[in-house]
């Protein structure tokens, strides 16, 4: 089965991507993968205060999973699967497409203000020829409407 990759994090653009990804999987019968990477900066703590922040990390992670998971199983018939690594962001999406084969496509959300689609999409974009898979990415403010209308 191919599965499409998203990113979760704590973009708005992320929702969109969220979306795309559930119904392409749900209208192709695909799954999805879902991968939220901790950035090891975030432990540079004393090593009982990094273990407390790495553990409320990974509870949030699978909370905002939780809202995402719900809507896809109820509204898309998708039972997505969370992934949780840490690491830098773009190496640990690179990793997790070269040790999943079934994953086929990389699903991304572009950021619409000023500053650009966002570093995710600035960053594999450029590495996007030496990618095993292609990227798919989701314009921010795409209604709802024009989602279900291309996917």
């Amino acid at each position: 089965m191919r599965k499409f990759l998203v990113v979760l994090d704590d973009s708005r653009e992320c929702l969109n991507a969220m979306r795309f990804a559930a119904m392409r999987a749900s209208n192709t019968g695909g799954g999805v993968t879902i991968l939220s990477v901790i950035p090891p900066d975030e432990f540079n703590h004393w090593i009982g205060v990094g273990e407390v922040m790495r553990e409320e990390a990974r509870e949030r992670i699978e909370a905002h999973f939780e809202v995402f998971a719900k809507w896809m199983r109820d509204k898309q018939q998708v039972e997505p699967e969370l992934v949780i690594r840490e690491g830098e962001p773009v190496n640990e999406i690179i990793a997790q497409v070269e040790e999943d084969p079934d994953i086929g496509v990389l699903v991304l959300g572009a950021g619409t203000g000023r500053k650009g689609p966002g570093p995710l999409v600035a960053q594999l974009t450029r590495n996007a020829g030496t990618l095993p898979i292609p990227i798919t990415i989701v314009p921010g403010d795409l209604s709802k409407e024009k989602l279900e209308a291309i996917t």
